[in-house]
Formats: C-alpha cells, structure tokens, sequence
C-alpha cells in the first residue's frame, strides 16, 4: 500500500478547515447540504470519517470522531466488514454504539483520491442492534448504502433484521429458502396478513441470531406454541433488540 500524507490529502480538498475543538481533524463542505469531517489516529496514517447529510450537529460529530479514535475503530486493511463498538452516548440521542466500515464498502474518495480513500475508516453513530457481527462486504455494502442512512444524524434504529415469508391468502412470499433483509414495517404489515390465512408463515430473525415462526390455525402459534402476539410496532422493536421510541 502507499503511504498517504493525509494531512496534505485533506488540505488538497479546497475549502477544509479545523474542526472546533479537536487537534488534527478538519471538516469541508462540497454543497450546502453536506459536511465531511475527518480526523486522523494517534500514528498519523490512519483517519476516521463523518459524513453527514441536512443534520450536522457539531458536537455529536465530534463525540464520534474522538470515540472512533480512542477505540481505533476499523482501522486497518483487515477491518471486518463492519466494526461495532457499543458503549456510547451523545446528549439527547438514542445512539448506543459507534460503528465503521473500511474502504472497500464506504468508496468516500473513490473517483477522487484512490490513494487517500484506502486509508479512510468510515465511522457513524449507531444502534447496536442493526449489527450481527456476521455480515459479509456485499452485505455491509448493502445495508450501509442502502438501509442504515448513516449520513443522517437524526435517523431512528434501522435493526438487523431478515425475514422469510408466505402467505396463501395474498399469494405474496418471499423468493428462495433463506432469510432477507427488510425493514420492520415490512415485518408488522406480512404478520397482520398472517391472520384469517391458515397455511401462512412469517419468520425472521434478529442481530443475535434469535428466530420467531409465526404461522395462523385459528390462533397465533409462535414457534409452536400457541400465544397471544401483540401485533404492534413496539412488540416488533422489542423482539429485535432496539430501543422504542
């Protein structure tokens, strides 16, 4: 790998400047409603990166960069796809971790600095249960790009969470034997149609790997015991290990 001068990288970028309170972090902005802020590790060759989108709040972002850097969190060319650090808090927010992605998933340089992109954690405030540990680069790709919203400060948990389903009143249901990734919304609509659908299944599963089977004869039966399921957006939170608002 060649060695990066990130300082001079970031002081290449056109309109960066320091960040408030922090030593050796800067923050830029390529349109009104962006900001980048970066900051490198104790060693120099390492740095940690917030990018945000209509939500900058100063003092969060910094919170999270200095977390990312007394944790060192993904740093490295061997980062897992997703690196988790539980155990953080900032004001008001719910936030409960402090996540990164390397740079094979992130691409925050790519088209713009290959060099420096490939030296770039790219970190966020997070909730613990949107990670398994176990995700695969497409996977995290996948869920960074297209799910988490990380550029959001403001944004509500977006747990982990894969479902499988069938519903032989509707006809809908879910393509191949494994379980995908989808939203609670998806979740609570697919269990309220469970219902007057003898034959039916939901199942999914959550960040630790917990499973429900939920299938309707007349009654819930979860994971083969007949019970009452509260068919609620709280119920559902709760069973995937996330806060509820």
């Amino acid at each position: 790998m060649v060695a990066v001068d990130i300082e001079r990288a970031v002081s290449e970028i056109g309109n960066a400047e320091g960040f408030p309170g922090l030593t050796r972090a800067w923050r830029w902005s390529p349109m009104s409603r962006f900001v980048f802020s970066l900051a490198l590790d104790d060693e120099g060759d390492w740095a940690y990166q917030v990018n945000t989108l209509d939500s900058f709040d100063e003092g969060l972002v910094r919170a999270v960069l200095e977390f990312a850097r007394e944790h060192r969190l993904g740093r490295g060319q061997v980062a897992q796809p997703f690196t988790v650090v539980p155990g953080f808090t900032y004001g008001s927010y719910g936030f409960d971790a402090v996540a990164s992605v390397p740079p094979a998933v992130h691409g925050y340089h790519i088209g713009r600095n290959e060099d420096l992109n490939e030296v770039v954690s790219a970190v966020f405030p997070a909730y613990r249960c949107e990670f398994s540990g176990n995700e695969t680069l497409d996977e995290a790709t996948y869920r960074f790009k297209r799910m988490l919203h990380p550029t959001v400060m403001s944004r509500p948990p977006v747990p982990y969470l894969r479902m499988k389903y069938d519903n032989t009143k509707t006809g809908g249901g879910s393509v191949g034997p494994d379980r995908g990734f989808t939203t609670p919304d998806v979740l609570l609509r697919e269990l309220e149609l469970l219902q007057g659908a003898p034959g039916s299944y939901v199942e999914f599963e959550n960040y630790r790997g917990e499973v429900w089977r939920i299938v309707w004869d007349g009654a819930w039966i979860v994971n083969g015991a007949s019970q009452d399921v509260p068919l609620s957006e709280e119920w559902v939170m709760t069973s995937l290990g996330c806060p509820t608002r």
